[in-house]
């Protein structure tokens, strides 16, 4: 269960559609309830069923974009949760598997694994509510209180949970669930998918007069609140007074889209030395990372959100070989500087972060060799074919214990 699934031909994260495609190669049946953002206006049909590389998607219209409120939101995650929780009762099987965002993934994902007596794993993308409370979407006792409770129904009715990031784990576990019930699954590396496409990439470059064979950074992600995508507009004002032909491109959309491109304007770097192109499916973003130099990643905001972070652009990164450069000091962060992938840029100190970035982006052998170790890296500790794998074990040990009557959920109380 995944409100927001995504194939590569669609904007969006594809985490669940390639681990679901590698357990269809396993041997199992794999069924997605998801919301069907490509339905018609006014559409009247509840559901609409496709294959999708062996995957079998159940889609139901639900309206959601990036600038609605968070009221509006809320309203989005209550309707999809009624009608997929009926959804998923249906199809039976053996195990639930609920990913969030949103959290109220939980709510449908409980009803279906009671009325089919069969085990939910649920998967933590990010710390709700601890990340809207740090940012002031969630503020009055009662919603905090309501968000608090559904985390806690979320986490008891789970025989297994699977983490993206070890400070979530920490945190999950700091909640109380036992340890060896959670287990570290990070964004992966889809390899495969990001090779092979130098040609595309050199062909994007000839087809935009601005970039030609200058150097260029690539941010792709959303340009929201906790990304701080106005770093890139000081970070890119700065970098052109040391050096001109350094070109930055953005891909994404958000709800600070509109304010971010009124900033680059102001400072005089829109679609001089800044580009954006708004958002892209995951196959041109993948020729558009063919045609970068380097990419960067961007956190602002609280340290809950940058130590937790696990960002498909750092492993999309990875995958395409190109070095990545953060402004926050994360695990991810950390974990390609160790590797010689990537830089730590000072996220307020955008001076001495455009010198260090135009530095190592003139620096051919540094350059080279970090694209070289970001590889490495994705081959190693973050190829998708092991995460699924990983993922299938955990699956069939919450099966095998819950048919065995040892687990059903938690045993948090609350």
């Amino acid at each position: 269960m995944h409100q927001y699934f995504a194939t590569p031909s669609m904007i969006g994260s594809t985490r669940s559609y390639e681990l679901g495609r590698r357990l269809v190669e396993l041997g199992h049946e794999v069924h997605i309830v998801t919301t069907d953002r490509q339905a018609e206006a006014g559409s009247t049909s509840k559901w609409r069923h496709s294959i999708e590389a062996g995957i079998h998607v159940h889609w139901t219209p639900v309206s959601y974009v990036n600038d609605m409120s968070y009221r509006q939101r809320i309203q989005a995650f209550f309707v999809f949760a009624y009608r997929a929780a009926i959804k998923a009762a249906s199809l039976g099987g053996d195990v639930v598997y609920a990913t969030s965002t949103p959290l109220t993934i939980a709510l449908p994902a409980v009803y279906a694994t009671r009325r089919n007596r069969i085990p939910m794993v649920f998967e933590v993308r990010d710390l709700w509510p601890e990340v809207p409370i740090a940012l002031g979407a969630l503020s009055s006792p009662l919603t905090i209180g309501l968000a608090r409770w559904l985390q806690k129904f979320a986490y008891r009715n789970s025989a297994r949970i699977v983490a993206l990031a070890p400070g979530m784990k920490q945190s999950i576990v700091d909640s109380g669930y036992p340890e060896g019930n959670v287990t570290v699954i990070p964004n992966g590396c889809d390899i495969d998918f990001f090779s092979g496409r130098e040609e595309s990439g050199s062909a994007l470059r000839l087809s935009h007069d601005w970039l030609g064979s200058r150097p260029m950074v690539l941010y792709c992600g959303a340009i929201g609140l906790v990304n701080g995508v106005d770093y890139l507009v000081r970070l890119a004002d700065r970098a052109r007074e040391i050096d001109p032909e350094v070109r930055f491109v953005v891909i994404g959309k958000g709800r600070d889209a509109g304010s971010v491109r009124e900033a680059a304007r102001q400072a005089g770097v829109l679609g001089e030395t800044l580009f954006f192109l708004g958002g892209l499916p995951k196959n041109d973003v993948a020729d558009w990372h063919a045609a970068a130099d380097m990419t960067i990643a961007l956190i602002s905001g609280p340290e809950i959100l940058w130590r937790h972070a696990t960002q498909n652009k750092f492993f999309d990164s990875l995958a395409a070989g190109r070095p990545i450069a953060n402004n926050f000091n994360g695990w991810q962060a950390q974990v390609a500087e160790s590797a010689g992938a990537g830089l730590i840029l000072d996220p307020v100190d955008t001076d001495g972060a455009a010198n260090t970035l135009v530095r190592h982006l003139r620096d051919e052998d540094w350059m080279r060799k970090a694209g070289s170790a970001g590889r490495e890296l994705a081959r190693i500790r973050f190829e998708r074919g092991q995460h699924a794998a990983q993922l299938c074990d955990v699956l069939r040990h919450a099966i095998d214990e819950f048919d065995s009557g040892h687990v059903g959920t938690s045993g948090i109380s609350g």
